[in-house]
């Protein structure tokens, strides 16, 4: 299969990380959103809606939406408990992720690093929006060691892409424990460096 993704997106990083743990083979195809060539007729092909990561599969079948993607990839693997609640609450991570969190703590970190912004320029709105879901983690993960009691999965594989790098969009971990202890855990179990 291929992914098509821009390697400084957290949610095309969830895709190859999910990849790379359970040694699923895959050619990565570099695109590049800041020079729009999610908008190339080409690339509107395979998702319409002009975003990624896109997977397209050897049927030429295409996915789109990272944690779609992450959950089908996953499949009957340890990343999705057994359990079928425990499996419903990991789902309820992933959909809060992308409503509750990334719009966050992801757009802020773009418009830092990518667009130059100061911090001082971020609307104080998404930086009050950024710490409330960066606490509502720390809350769960001072009672559970991962997002979903004990065990490792696709939720933290989610939550991990953008809160490793919250820093780089002006939020500060300084008093988040159980959230810094959790990243460093999250980072070994994916086998990653520890974020710049």
């Amino acid at each position: 299969m291929k992914i098509y993704g821009d390697g400084n997106s957290g949610n095309c990083q969830k895709v190859k990380w999910v990849c790379d743990r359970l040694k699923l083979p895959y050619i990565w195809v570099g695109v590049d959103t800041l020079k729009h060539e999610t908008r190339t007729a080409s690339f509107l092909k395979l998702n319409s809606a002009g975003q990624v990561p896109v997977v397209e599969f050897d049927d030429g079948r295409t996915l789109a939406q990272s944690n779609a993607i992450i959950r089908y990839l996953a499949r009957g693997s340890d990343l999705i408990p057994s359990d079928p609640f425990a499996a419903a609450k990991m789902d309820e991570w992933l959909f809060w992720e992308q409503y509750s969190h990334e719009p966050y703590i992801a757009v802020c970190r773009f418009q830092m690093v990518y667009l130059g912004k100061p911090a001082s320029d971020l609307d104080p709105d998404k930086i009050k929006r950024g710490y409330a879901a960066l606490a509502r983690m720390e809350q769960q993960l001072a009672v559970t060691r991962f997002l979903v009691g004990d065990g490792f999965s696709l939720a933290d594989v989610a939550l991990l892409a953008y809160t490793r790098l919250a820093h780089q969009g002006g939020f500060h971990l300084d008093g988040y424990a159980a959230l810094r202890r959790w990243i460093g855990e999250a980072e070994r179990s994916l086998g990653l460096m520890p974020a710049p």
